[in-house]
């Protein structure tokens, strides 16, 4: 900076200056006042840095500005945010509060206490002020709930600093960068008090910890706006506090004593006042001095910063949960011949955001695909590529393809996501007419097969390497599923932790289900739900380093006596053969009621796929708790649903099929494609 500071400034009392001190805010480069303001304080030939790297900070007392502080940056540094301004108002008035307990000008000393009366805490002396302080901002800062930072502040101060305290936050909290609409309003939010000595007074107020009733909507112009907007405590015996005080409590302040035993703190966070605290001692406690102003500016700063945050935190752990649950499937399909059952688990309340995935995917054919998997880490960013993977996972399965070829895709994509990003991964796919279950596995832990009566094994299959890591082939395995048995599907966070390695933890779970299995009885598997239960039971609180993923498949499996198969050669007789084999089959099932119907359907979609194949066309009926019917052909185009006009042909077929069914679909195989619908059972 160039120039001589004048060691003495003239205040003309009608200049900027003087206008710039009496409002006692913080001034920067936005506003026009700033460089007039200077001029008068600094001279006119002060060379200063440019862009907001200047602020003027008026020292403002409780008894009106005593001076003011210039911040300067260089060119080199960061310009000046509205943090610093929030932090470097603070500082200056502490630096306010020294120079007015410094000033030579004598005091009135505060009538001593009576001989019977109680002092309110080691508050004579600077270091026990500071020492009190610090253990108080301590206690503030722990909390990371707002009714916790709220409760800390109450316990902090009771009954060292007051004897009661009133809490009032801004009705709704404004949440980081949001900016409030409609009026101010302040609530109650809590009420507490320090136990009163025999014989002491006591408020007339709300019982501890119990918010007081109402709202207050604060005026604009009243002189609670303008204690909120000075941001200082002020005692409640000034005019502007009495005012404040009546206009906060809807005039009901008698219960506040005489003097200057009331202070009230305007709460503010890093963006906007959020609220107010009320200091109260009782008539008999000693009355509050001028540095316990300083105090309660510490702690009104502190607590507001951390309900600022707290409220942040509440709303990012929503949008964590949101996205969490978005993440994952909000019911499990209900596909023939399989029932399923899942749990999630976070692995904390510090990080309710995971990798863990699990998923359950219908198939052409009446199979299903069976997903669980694991992306390293615990963050927005795991969730999102988990979110990423699992939409790749689910349409690789719509195209039919192997589970081998799923994950092989799968660490493509990964690969592509980035080289830190890897993922453990098990895909099966469940065909419940053969009883058979092809699994392949990406470094994930295997899977647990609980057969009937209570004998569990751990199935073993090549591990694989995990997705991301690239260039490694993925072996898939064929295994019975035999009727009545459950298959558990798990991420690592149910079986390892700090407490035992995996293998460990394999087997409890192996055990686990098998005593679980074994009180079903004999002849019964257990229940889904209390299977989940009680082996997410074997996870204690201490466990849980990690978030859990679970997907319980129990194989019914369809009999061989409710599933007719047939091959027809695409030749024009093919439709009317159709027909015949569907009516004698729904003869044979006691389903006459809907021959009709399915014969119509059947000859129109076997009609339609002798027209587009030259290969032999596929006809399936499956009785389960619906009856389905699925035509397959060697074409890939899917058919697509339209109105046939009046001149039109055809086109009338899926349109027939739409009216008439239930429910039907279409789904591309890696041979072809799949057209299949559904009538509910009479």
């Amino acid at each position: 900076m160039g120039g001589a500071v004048p060691v003495t400034v003239p205040m003309a009392p009608s200049g900027v200056l003087a206008k710039v001190l009496d409002a006692g805010e913080a001034l920067g480069s936005d506003s026009g006042d700033l460089d007039p303001a200077l001029r008068e304080l600094l001279g006119p030939d002060s060379r200063l840095p440019r862009g907001d790297r200047v602020l003027l900070v008026p020292l403002a007392g409780p008894d009106g500005t005593v001076g003011a502080a210039l911040f300067l940056r260089r060119p080199d540094r960061d310009v000046f945010c509205a943090e610093d301004r929030q932090v470097l108002g603070e500082l200056s008035a502490h630096a306010a509060f020294g120079v007015r307990g410094a000033s030579p000008v004598p005091h009135p000393a505060p009538p001593p206490p009576p001989p019977a009366s109680r002092a309110v805490g080691p508050m004579g002396q600077d270091a026990d002020r500071l020492r009190f302080v610090g253990a108080a901002t301590r206690r503030i800062s722990r909390a990371m709930e707002l009714d916790e930072i709220v409760a800390g502040l109450c316990r902090a101060v009771l009954p060292s600093f007051a004897d009661g305290i009133l809490v009032c936050l801004r009705e709704p909290l404004p949440v980081g960068d949001e900016r409030p609409t409609g009026p101010l309003v302040l609530r109650s939010h809590r009420f507490d008090r320090a136990p009163a000595e025999e014989g002491a007074g006591a408020f007339p107020s709300p019982e501890p910890g119990v918010p007081a009733p109402g709202l207050c909507e604060v005026r604009p112009g009243s002189d609670l706006a303008e204690v909120l907007r000075g941001v200082r405590p002020v005692f409640t015996d000034s005019p502007a506090g009495r005012g404040a005080l009546s206009e906060l409590t809807g005039g009901g302040g008698a219960f506040v004593p005489d003097g200057q035993r009331a202070i009230l703190a305007p709460l503010r966070g890093r963006r906007r006042v959020i609220g107010t605290a009320l200091f109260l001692r009782r008539p008999e406690s000693r009355p509050f001095e001028i540095n316990d102003l300083l105090v309660a500016a510490q702690l009104a700063t502190h607590s507001a910063l951390g309900i600022d945050k707290a409220v942040l935190y509440g709303r990012e752990a929503h949008i964590a949960d949101e996205l969490q649950r978005t993440m994952l499937p909000e019911t499990l399909p209900s596909p023939p011949g399989i029932r399923l059952a899942a749990r999630y688990l976070p692995a904390a309340e510090s990080a309710r955001v995971g990798g863990d995935w699990y998923d359950a995917i219908p198939l052409p054919g009446s199979r299903v695909a069976l997903v669980v998997g694991d992306v390293m880490g615990h963050s927005m960013t795991s969730a999102a590529i988990m979110g990423q993977l699992r939409t790749t996972a689910q349409t690789l399965a719509g195209l039919g393809l192997p589970p081998q070829e799923v994950l092989h895709h799968l660490d493509e994509q990964a690969q592509r996501l980035g080289a830190e990003h890897m993922a453990t991964c098990l895909y099966a796919v469940y065909d419940p007419v053969a009883h058979r279950i092809t699994i392949a596995n990406a470094g994930h832990p295997p899977p647990v097969l609980l057969h009937p009566g209570g004998r569990a094994e751990v199935l073993r299959m090549p591990p694989g390497a995990p997705i991301g890591v690239g260039g490694v082939d993925f072996e898939a395995v064929e295994l019975d599923a035999p009727g009545g048995a459950t298959l558990l599907l798990y991420t690592d966070g149910l079986v390892e932790s700090r407490l035992r390695d995996v293998w460990t933890g394999i087997e409890q779970l192996r055990e686990k289900a098998g005593v679980t299995g074994r009180l079903a009885g004999p002849d019964r598997p257990p229940a889904l739900e209390t299977l989940c239960d009680e082996v997410l039971d074997m996870v204690g609180p201490g466990d849980r380093d990690d978030d859990i993923a679970l997907l319980a498949a129990r194989f019914d499996g369809i009999v061989p006596g409710d599933v007719a198969y047939w091959s027809l050669e695409p030749e024009d007789a093919a439709p009317g053969q159709a027909r015949r084999l569907a009516r004698r089959t729904l003869s044979r099932w006691n389903l006459e009621e809907l021959g009709d119907s399915v014969e119509l359907l059947v000859s129109e979609l076997v009609t339609n796929a002798v027209r587009h194949t030259s290969r032999p066309v596929t006809l399936r009926l499956l009785r389960t708790d619906v009856l389905r019917c699925e035509i397959g052909d060697d074409a890939p185009e899917l058919p697509r649903l339209r109105r046939a006009r009046p001149t039109d042909e055809n086109g009338r077929g899926l349109y027939l099929v739409s009216r008439l069914a239930m429910r039907w679909g279409a789904a591309r195989l890696s041979t072809g494609k799949i057209v299949w619908f559904e009538f509910a059972r009479p």
